[in-house]
């Protein structure tokens, strides 16, 4: 027991006795010699090898005690059990006991417990003081070969900056992790994280494994290194900083990565992360309220303003905040210049931002696997581009509603160009897509672009109202005549004006445009509904008594006018624009064309229903008397005068009401009606005789010259005059008058006849009615033959057939005459006197079979 008798000392002092084994000194001290710490750098070898063999006895030592504690417990055991278990039993019994050899035997096991627990405190301060030794002269060597780069004497060679500034970064890391390990021995293990352990490269741990050791920082050899490992900590931590800053002032990622990995290993990388995510929003925040300080403005401005020698005797505002008239376009100029500043420094802090978050998720722990973002994240809520963002949004929003609320003419300047606000924004998006991954296209906006655009809504607010404003006036402009003054063409084209410059202004941002085109969509609205408010839908409207056009009629004609510029120019405006505006704004445009369509779609069928009226009236004609050889050459009809005084009413007395446009189509609709009814009818009029075919041929010729003369629209060019432009229907008109047909004794001699007067041999013959419909031609054979016509078979009137041919397809009108064919065969196909009726039927079954093979 003489080998641990100094471990049983009273006063025993783990720390002093480790010293005197550094040190090379007896324990407990004499009182001649003292114990004088030795401030020496460098530990000698003999003091190693008395190190190594202290460690061995006191291994030896924990063995031996071990072995002690073991027996006792063993050949005791049977007493400890009882004791456990009876302890309240026992108590009363121990009391009246003898206690003088139980209390030895348990002092003397308190005794090698405390001894135990003393020698494993030494053997541990020894082991990590060792390891603290080597350390130390590691990190002596690495801050030696660091001061070697800083004095210039590694620049060897052929000046390699690029390999001498990576042997430097790397040195710099190493040094890192050693100062860190170091740290880690004098301060002790860290209770709140105790996973922070980071292997050593030789396999050693460098952090004591019980929470009762003794401090390093109590041994007086480590104690020197102290001073040393600040300054190198100091020193490395500047050097890692300043590397950061560079890497991420030039985006070198390589650069930026070592930097990162020596402040990993300095175990600072989440307060790194955090710091420079700070730094970086805090400076982006102070530029944004610097671009809005209207009081840096001012004085920029006054800085610039040319001295006057005689300023003391002008009035000077004592406040120059706020700018006059004349000084407003100096004050917007400037902060314009101020808005493109900020935009280029936020560009360049968010490229920082994302190039170090890029960074911190590629670069990972080699022994853990776990990545420097997830080690940075638990300083921070969030991946510091998020952060990044969210700061900027609020700084954004903040300095935007303060500014919009102390000053009136930051208001009224960023919300009158807030579209090139926008623009400037939409820069800073484009500079930084090539490093982020933010994206602001009309079809797709990232998260972090829209947050950003909604901080400005106070100014986007503002704008859509004004622009909302805007749309608005010009269409109360446009109705603040009412039906006294009714809005024409140049309203509708102002109405039309008004939103297509709202659009255009707004086009450069799909958000903007979209809430821009919401409100021109209720602008327009306004326009049906007050359009509603003014047109009229009584009779008065439609009527054609004439001789002019009722004073409903103009009121009509203007109102549609004014619609018809407006959607027919909205509609062209759409294909210029986006889907979205062009769904937000297609409904109004599609309201507004109906609202058009019933005004003028009542008018036009009152028209074609009074010319078809008028039409009709050619069956009250006597056309089956003889011709008188003495009469002459007999006049118009009335019927037809009748017809051309109503289609001049329709041109000069409401057609006139409407612009030239719109009218152009409606006029080659009525010609094209007017000859399909007409022929028609004119097909259909029996009995017909030579008196009667002589009177429809003077009604065709008047006719045409009077169609000639509607659709001619006044002007020298005569455009729209041709009635050829009218296409079959007028084909249709000319044959009736003129077919042409060979002469059954003149060879191939050709002459041309009306077809009125066409020989019944040629009817079934395509060639000789060339350009008249199928069911004309048939209509004419029946009227020369004793057969009924279709109308006359059912019981209608001229007129209620023709409307009904009109309406139904060309198939089901020869369906009808097919069917009232088979009807007379069935029935009087075999009568005596049919004779001169089978003729006819042969024909107007060659013309059926011609139609069926021609369709």
């Amino acid at each position: 027991m003489a080998d641990y008798a100094v471990f049983s000392i009273a006063d025993f002092d783990a720390n002093a006795y480790a010293n005197a084994v550094l040190f090379g000194e007896p324990y407990p001290p004499t009182s001649s010699s003292q114990l004088k710490p030795k401030m020496s750098r460098s530990i000698q070898e003999p003091a190693k090898e008395d190190t190594s063999m202290a460690i061995s006895k006191l291994d030896l030592g924990i063995e031996d005690v071990s072995k002690q504690i073991k027996a006792l417990v063993t050949a005791h055991h049977e007493d400890l059990l009882q004791h456990a278990s009876n302890a309240s039993k026992l108590s009363g019994s121990l009391s009246s006991c003898p206690t003088r050899p139980r209390r030895r035997r348990i002092l003397d096991r308190k005794t090698n417990v405390t001894r135990l627990q003393r020698i494993q405190q030494a053997n541990d301060a020894l082991r990590r003081t060792a390891r603290f030794a080597v350390l130390a002269k590691r990190l002596e060597a690495q801050m030696s070969e660091l001061g070697g780069y800083e004095s210039g004497e590694k620049r060897t060679g052929v000046g390699a900056n690029g390999p001498v500034e990576e042997e430097k970064e790397r040195s710099i890391a190493k040094a890192a992790l050693s100062i860190a390990e170091l740290s880690a021995l004098l301060d002790g293990p860290d209770e709140d994280n105790p996973e922070e352990t980071h292997a050593q490269p030789d396999g050693e741990s460098s952090l004591p494994t019980s929470a009762n050791s003794i401090p390093l920082r109590s041994v007086n050899a480590a104690a020197a290194y102290i001073p040393f490992i600040t300054d190198s900590r100091k020193k490395v931590t500047e050097e890692m900083e300043a590397m950061v800053l560079q890497g991420l002032t030039s985006l070198d990622q390589s650069l930026l990565a070592s930097s990162l990995q020596t402040a990993y290993n300095l175990r600072m990388l989440p307060t790194l992360v955090e710091g420079l995510v700070r730094d970086l929003s805090e400076a982006v925040e102070e530029r944004i309220q610097n671009a809005f300080d209207l009081s840096r403005i001012s004085k920029e401005i006054v800085a610039k303003e040319p001295s006057q020698a005689s300023q003391g005797l002008l009035y000077k505002s004592r406040v120059r905040t706020e700018p006059t008239n004349i000084t407003a376009p100096q004050f917007a100029a400037a902060l314009w210049t101020r808005l493109e500043s900020l935009v280029e420094e936020m560009a360049g802090c968010c490229i920082k931002v994302y190039t170090l978050e890029k960074v911190l998720n590629l670069k990972k722990d080699p022994v853990s696997g776990i990545t420097f973002l997830d080690e940075a994240l638990k300083a921070i809520d969030s991946k510091p581009s998020i952060v990044f963002w969210s700061s900027l949004g609020k700084s954004l929003e903040k300095c935007a509603r303060d500014a919009a609320k102390g000053s009136s003419f930051l208001q009224q300047t960023l919300s009158s160009g807030y579209p090139k606000l926008l623009r400037l924004f939409h820069e800073f998006f484009a500079s930084i897509a090539v490093h982020t991954d933010t994206v602001y296209t009309p079809a797709y906006q990232s998260p972090e672009t829209i947050l950003v655009l909604r901080a400005l809504s106070t100014f986007e607010a503002l704008y859509v109202s004004r622009s909302s404003t805007r749309m608005n006036e010009a269409v109360a402009q446009a109705f603040s005549g009412g039906s006294r003054a009714p809005p024409s063409a140049n309203e509708g084209n102002n109405i039309v004006r008004a939103v297509t410059n709202e659009l255009d202004s707004a086009r450069s941002d799909p958000l903007l445009v979209r809430a821009v085109a919401k409100n021109a969509a209720t602008s327009l609205e306004s326009v049906t509904t007050r359009a509603d408010g003014l047109v009229v839908s009584d009779r008065s409207a439609v009527s054609l008594l004439g001789p002019v056009a009722t004073s409903q009629q103009l009121l009509n004609g203007q109102v549609a006018t004014c619609l018809y510029h407006c959607w027919t120019k909205l509609e062209k405006l759409m294909k210029e624009h986006t889907e979205s505006v062009s769904t937000a704004i297609g409904p109004s445009i599609t309201k507004i064309r109906s609202r058009y369509d019933q005004i003028v779609d009542p008018l036009l069928t009152a028209i074609k229903k009074e010319l078809a009226s008028i039409v009709s009236r050619l069956h009250r004609l006597d056309l089956q008397k003889a011709i008188d050889p003495m009469s002459g050459i007999s006049g118009t009809s009335l019927y037809m005068k009748d017809l051309v005084d109503k289609l001049n009413f329709v041109k000069t007395g409401l057609l006139s009401n409407f612009a030239p446009e719109i009218v152009r189509p409606w006029v080659s609709g009525i010609v094209k009606y007017v000859i399909r009814i007409f022929v028609l009818h004119a097909s259909i009029a029996k009995p017909l005789g030579e008196s009667g075919k002589l009177q429809l041929t003077t009604d065709m010729t008047e006719l045409e010259f009077s169609l000639g003369a509607f659709l001619a629209d006044g002007s020298q060019s005569k455009r729209g005059g041709n009635l050829e432009s009218i296409g079959d229907e007028y084909k249709a008109l000319r044959a009736m008058r003129w077919a042409s047909f060979l002469a059954p004794l003149t060879g191939p001699q050709r002459a041309r006849r009306p077809l009125l007067f066409l020989e019944n041999a040629f009817l079934a013959s395509p060639e000789r009615t060339a350009g008249l419909a199928p069911l004309v031609v048939l209509h004419h054979i029946l009227v020369r033959s004793p057969l009924p016509l279709p109308h006359t078979l059912h019981g209608w009137q001229e007129s209620e057939y023709v409307r009904w041919v009109d309406e139904h397809s060309p198939e089901e009108a020869l369906s009808l005459i097919d069917s009232s064919i088979t009807h007379w065969e069935i029935r009087d196909g075999n009568r005596e006197d049919a004779g001169t009726a089978v003729e006819y039927v042969g024909l107007a079954r060659a013309v059926l079979q011609t139609a069926q093979r021609l369709s």
